[in-house]
């Protein structure tokens, strides 16, 4: 009796997810020729093909749909034979992008604690602006995306709540009446800097923007040193220990969207027990 194994229906599976051979192969941690020949070998064995060479990019025949249909259970049913008798799923990289207003942020510590349930997975981790990182996850290219919104998401998410934004400063902080107002920031990618510059255009008011960094680390400590006022989620002002400026003269301010965004198709057991353990570690309950 014939068997297929099951790696080969796994890259045929990975490489109609992905919607390309390179990708797959990037995902898998083989070559290129590597997936091509393990995609021939498998139409070998099958005797008949299951991609579609006359469609653009990467597209399977009648046939093909068949196979990928009960490739999925198949391996489904292979995975949870070893999650059950091991504990986790062997050696899965899940590829996470988060946006620029969480680094530095305890997200390292985070996905370290969720590895000690699942020890054998491990992380691909990359920043980036949210329209790339939705890009990609829709192409295969992420399986989860941790996303700030200025506005309700127009794409699915897994999770989404609301979280208040606040001006943050500090003693030494001053502010100059006739003077643009002073702005420590992520940059050009960040949703709490596009939420301050609108709400302060809204009042007519300008803007410098005197200390940019991508470290938290680094942000902070311009606002402690009085470089200027800050736009962060109430939550991290509170964790970090910065002071919030509850009577600020600067105008209010709306609240931020955070999202967590999982890809379709393929594996998907641990990405959504990864989203579901970043809301419950990132979701702070919103004060009244």
């Amino acid at each position: 009796m014939l068997n297929i194994p099951t790696d080969l229906l796994r890259t045929l599976v990975a490489v109609t997810d992905m919607r390309s051979f390179t990708k797959a192969a990037q995902s898998l941690g083989v070559t290129q020729p590597a997936v091509s020949a393990q995609i021939k070998r498998l139409q070998y064995l099958l005797g008949y093909e299951v991609l579609d060479k006359s469609a653009p990019g990467v597209s399977l025949t009648p046939r093909g749909e068949i196979v990928v249909n009960s490739a999925r259970r198949l391996l489904s049913i292979n995975d949870e034979i070893l999650h059950l008798t091991s504990g986790h799923l062997p050696g899965q990289a899940i590829r996470l992008g988060i946006p620029i207003d969480y680094g530095g942020s305890r997200l390292p510590g985070t996905l370290s604690r969720f590895r000690q349930q699942w020890p054998d997975i491990s992380y691909i981790v990359t920043s980036g602006p949210i329209d790339d990182m939705v890009r990609d996850l829709k192409q295969g290219e992420l399986d989860v995306v941790l996303a700030l919104f200025t506005e309700q998401p127009a794409v699915q998410a897994r999770h989404v709540w609301m979280q208040e934004t606040v001006w943050v400063h500090s003693a030494a902080t001053k502010l100059d009446p006739d003077g643009p107002v002073p702005l420590v920031s992520y940059g050009g990618d960040s949703a709490c800097q596009r939420i301050a510059v609108a709400a302060l255009h809204r009042a007519g008011l300008d803007c410098n923007f005197v200390f940019t960094s991508h470290s938290l680390v680094s942000l902070v400590a311009a606002v402690a040193a009085g470089f200027g006022v800050m736009v962060v989620p109430r939550g991290r002002a509170i964790r970090n220990k910065l002071s919030i400026w509850e009577d600020s003269p600067l105008p209010k301010l709306p609240g931020v969207y955070s999202a967590i965004l999982v890809r379709d198709g393929g594996e998907r057991e641990v990405i959504e027990k990864l989203a579901d353990y970043l809301k419950d570690e990132i979701y702070v309950e919103p004060t009244q």
